[in-house]
């Protein structure tokens, strides 16, 4: 697996993989690298036949007082399981190869960045979307691949990719639960071992909610409520829990198709994210 740390070397690696004919996948990360993240370089590899894999703690995307300070960083352990899984090159830029020096263009995707995580994470999205469009510019992939777990960012990089008129395919992989439903996130190495046992009830609360929206007359307002008081009394800090379209993450109605629960919470210390699609 090649090694990359500057912008120069990922350029010419790729324009020399293009000039062979070869289709790129790339899978961006923040590393720490879990299952969830393994199974989208398992997807990539489906879809192209050269893989890159970035792994960068984008610090414009964390807020005042969250944990970029504390984020895992594991590279080594992260690109030996890159290896294992036969990746063909991984990019670790730090952060003035992306970040020079006066840097002052950012990128605001308007809409879907406002809502939800965008209304409690000041600024989070469009660092998100700047390091992603950056990202995007470096490696110039035709495939780039993020997993459904956090539906709005996914949304928030579909819209980036069709507004911008980038030649990139984005494709969405379905989020990769542990055995008692938690979604895998890098942050659930934070909880407790009592909170571990909680977490799990993020799941199972969306998946009650599910099931009354779609067998029951319950509002989608009762719905919500009822939500809230059970994850309340299980100790979590909800920040929301709401129902909306998944083509623009507006709140849904009864009568509306394609939505999907969102939900983020704190138990204890970490913030969970987690959704679930409903298809009737």
């Amino acid at each position: 697996m090649k090694n990359f740390q500057t912008i120069s070397e990922v350029r010419q690696c790729v324009e020399l993989w293009r000039r062979e004919g070869r289709r790129i996948a790339f899978v961006p990360t923040m590393g720490n690298l879990h299952e969830g993240h393994l199974t989208l370089v398992r997807e990539a590899k489906r879809f192209a036949e050269k893989v890159i894999v970035s792994i960068f703690v984008n610090p414009t995307q964390f807020g005042i007082n969250e944990d970029f300070a504390n984020y895992p960083r594991t590279e080594i352990d992260d690109c030996l399981k890159l290896v294992n899984e036969g990746c063909d090159a991984v990019f670790l830029p730090c952060v003035q190869t992306l970040y020079p020096l006066n840097s002052m263009t950012s990128i605001h995707v308007s809409g879907v960045s406002e809502h939800f995580c965008g209304a409690s994470r000041s600024g989070h999205f469009s660092g998100v979307a700047t390091v992603v469009c950056k990202l995007f510019n470096i490696v110039k992939p035709h495939y780039a691949l993020f997993g459904l777990k956090d539906f709005q960012q996914f949304v928030v990089i579909q819209t980036l990719v069709r507004d911008l008129n980038l030649p990139i395919d984005i494709i969405g992989v379905p989020t990769v639960r542990e055995r008692d439903g938690l979604a895998m996130s890098s942050r659930n190495g934070y909880l407790s071992a009592a909170e571990r046992k909680i977490a799990p009830q993020l799941y199972g609360t969306l998946q009650v909610a599910h099931d009354n929206i779609i067998n029951t007359s319950m509002s989608l307002a009762l719905v919500q409520e009822q939500a809230i008081t059970t994850l309340t009394q299980y100790g979590f800090v909800v920040d929301y829990f709401s129902i909306a379209r998944r083509a623009d993450l507006m709140l849904a109605s009864k009568n509306d198709h394609e939505r999907i629960i969102l939900v983020a919470a704190k138990l204890g210390n970490t913030r969970l994210i987690d959704n679930l699609w409903i298809d009737k």
